[in-house]
């Protein structure tokens, strides 16, 4: 019998060499990077000060954002609101950095362009970075600001239609956030929809770690960024299913867009949760961008132009369910 696994629409293919022109001018511009320890203190704070809000990497942030506290497991934790004119939905924002670096403010161009293209406020969390704070500390934060949304949307924003997502550590730790509120609440969690941009989901690791080290943008093969998150724990220890979801069951979950590039080191993450989030019953669409690497839909490409618009289109069908 003759079968056929298509992952993506042919018609991105007319626009691989672009992306591969885009793809190599990343890893000319990270070459020097090669020899950083992200691990050691020096290298983790030159990757903080990089990614900071005018930053080496030239993020930004916006003046307007309004930034509130909120109780956490272990203090404060501070979530920044971008609200547009209209609220449709309101948008748990988690953002990236493999739990050490990265921070709410620096996701503000993304996450107002989001805002605005989907009308939902968008709530961003700063929750506590590895290795100062380990885990449990992040997903403790990331649970904690769910569940003030679940209890606050409503009187705070006009709306109790929530979604959650991320990119990368952000995608990883919208999983784990959704899992916890199910076991814990014994019931789906009350989230009409995920974002997942290409997260990690198993801390062991899976073969397009290993195969694409090195040959893919961002993709270093070092696991430095996991033993400042989990500490000397084994690869068993690893894929408990409280720190890899993969491992998790995952049934009950809302609708979930998985997007994902066949340069990106994570590559298979995504495509085993896809799998694994249909075989469990729950809606699922796998996004597979042809050539696409880590971070696809902030490429300024037109496959990372239409990355963000499925990831729009996405949003507005969670949205528009009854």
């Amino acid at each position: 019998m003759n079968g056929r696994l298509e992952l993506f629409d042919p018609a991105l293919l007319e626009h691989v060499p672009e992306q591969q022109a885009h793809n190599r001018s990343i890893m000319e511009a990270t070459a020097a990077m090669g020899g950083l320890d992200a691990a050691s203190s020096e290298g983790l704070a030159w990757v903080r000060e990089a990614m900071a809000p005018g930053g080496l990497f030239g993020m930004k942030a916006y003046d307007f954002p309004e930034v509130r506290e909120i109780p956490g497991p272990a203090g404060p934790i501070p979530l920044r609101f971008l609200v547009p004119d209209e609220v449709r939905g309101v948008y748990l924002h988690l953002h990236g950095g493999a739990m050490t670096v990265g921070s709410a403010a620096a996701m503000d161009p993304r996450n107002w362009d989001l805002a605005q293209a989907c009308r939902v406020a968008v709530v961003s969390v700063d929750y506590r970075l590895a290795p100062e704070h380990p885990y449990p500390a992040g997903p403790d934060d990331c649970e904690a600001a769910a569940r003030w949304l679940v209890d606050h949307a409503a009187e705070e924003l006009g709306t109790d239609r929530l979604l959650i997502g991320g990119e990368s550590a952000g995608a990883y730790l919208s999983v784990l956030t959704l899992l916890r509120l199910r076991d814990r609440e014994g019931a789906p969690p009350p989230f009409l929809g995920a974002d997942l941009c290409y997260g990690g989901y198993d801390m062991a690791g899976t073969p397009s770690r290993r195969l694409l080290a090195g040959k893919v943008p961002y993709a270093t093969g070092d696991d430095g960024n996991r033993r400042l998150y989990l500490g000397d724990r084994s690869d068993a220890e690893c894929r408990d299913p409280a720190i890899s979801p993969l491992w998790a069951d995952l049934h009950d979950l809302p609708p979930c867009l998985v997007t994902v590039g066949t340069a990106d080191w994570l590559l298979d993450d995504n495509l085993f949760l896809a799998a694994r989030l249909a075989a469990a019953g729950n809606p699922v669409e796998l996004a597979v961008y042809p050539e696409g690497p880590h971070g696809i839909e902030g490429a300024p490409t037109t496959m990372g132009r239409l990355a963000r618009q499925r990831i729009y289109d996405f949003l507005g069908s969670c949205l528009d369910a009854p």
